[in-house]
């Protein structure tokens, strides 16, 4: 479904972000990044999205390498929520995608309405964004993706700044999903309870990659890559 062969990048300040990816998501596989901060997962995740440009390499969805291709099928949730998050109100804000592309206004609140149930955030519809909390703040911003219904969800750090109760249903949205993921964090108790497979990054490079929980039982392999073993096992 997803391939990534081989991808660099290098920011403008000179700094190698990436240091030559190469690895393959097969269609309703969910997948972590893991890796300590710096270690290139964010960088990656903008370029599956299509949100950076490509300057070596390759990344192919269902074939194509068309970047349009990647913006309409992944969607992406941004590290801070707050650069995502653009309308008045909720509800207009996880409606905004449907409507840019068409949809009749009521058709999509009324869309955003049932995204917003599934996840337990309904009472949030008629609030201002910037008067919610962070966690609330994420919650809107993943509904919001989820609105636009797309193939493959890419997502960094989906569990900041919630509460445990609104974490519970973060994971239990995500583990009974039948779309592609592709998911950044630092939690790897959400990574193990969501995922079937992680890949190690380590300074821009895919240190290693394997089948969960296996991966997550080597301490040694975890310290060695900036990481603690999950709290279920330490």
């Amino acid at each position: 479904m997803l391939e990534v062969e081989n991808l660099h990048y290098k920011y403008p300040d000179n700094h190698e972000a990436l240091k030559g990816i190469t690895f393959r998501i097969s269609e309703g596989e969910k997948t972590a990044l893991v890796g300590a901060n710096g270690s290139g997962k964010s960088t990656l995740l903008l370029h599956i999205a299509g949100a950076l440009k490509v300057q070596e390499g390759r990344i192919t969805f269902r074939g194509s390498e068309d970047v349009e291709t990647l913006r309409k099928n992944i969607g992406l949730t941004f590290q801070d929520a707050d650069d995502q998050i653009l309308m008045p109100s909720v509800l207009e804000d996880v409606a905004f995608s449907l409507v840019a592309s068409g949809m009749k206004v009521k058709q999509a609140h009324e869309r955003a309405k049932n995204i917003l149930a599934e996840l337990g955030i309904s009472h949030l519809s008629s609030r201002p964004p910037n008067k919610l909390s962070g966690g609330e703040k994420r919650l809107v911003s993943f509904a919001g993706i989820l609105a636009a219904e797309p193939e493959m969800l890419a997502l960094d750090e989906p569990s900041a700044g919630l509460d445990p109760k609104a974490r519970r249903r973060v994971i239990n949205f995500l583990r009974d999903s039948n779309k592609t993921i592709l998911l950044a964090s630092h939690d790897l108790d959400l990574v193990l309870d969501v995922c079937t497979r992680a890949i190690i990054l380590n300074d821009g490079k895919i240190a290693t990659e394997g089948e969960l929980p296996k991966l997550f039982t080597n301490k040694r392999l975890l310290e060695a890559n900036g990481l603690e073993l999950p709290l279920r096992y330490s």
